[in-house]
């Protein structure tokens, strides 16, 4: 059976920031007959509800800031992404919320330190790992629009 690893909220799990979902009836009657492997990475570190962050080019690389604390946020996300995938080797596809920062796939958006948008075709640490692997990764709305 094909494995999918799929943004929790798009199950209609509550874990987005603000506490609400994403869930995607078109998208689910798309994926019977497969097992979805649901995950949030910023839930498991954060939980919900919790403050916004984006990605945002530091000299240190792309990291996760808190638009609230201006905290970096990325390492429990970067180690969040690494179990998950250590644990599911045999993931054949990855579906991201698109353009969060943590499950993007071609759609997050990247900031500079004065928050100027520099790119909103990045991919989140989430999918960053995914692709890593090697696995074949879409964010939702393309597989919503495809035939």
């Amino acid at each position: 059976m094909k494995k999918v690893a799929i943004s929790a909220c798009l199950l209609g799990e509550k874990c987005r920031y603000d506490a609400s979902d994403n869930k995607d009836i078109a998208l689910l009657a798309k994926l019977k007959g497969v097992k979805l492997i649901p995950f949030c990475p910023e839930d498991d570190a954060f939980g919900t509800p919790r403050p916004t962050m984006d990605l945002v080019q530091t000299p240190q690389g792309d990291r996760a800031i808190s638009n609230t604390t201006g905290e970096d946020l990325s390492d429990p996300v970067i180690q969040y992404a690494t179990a998950f995938f250590d644990k599911h080797k045999d993931i054949d596809l990855f579906i991201g919320k698109d353009r969060s920062p943590s499950c993007g796939v071609h759609s997050a958006r990247l900031y500079d330190g004065e928050k100027n948008l520099l790119s909103s075709e990045e991919a989140g640490f989430m999918a960053k790992e995914a692709k890593k692997r090697n696995i074949n990764c879409i964010d939702a709305e393309d597989l919503r629009v495809s035939k």
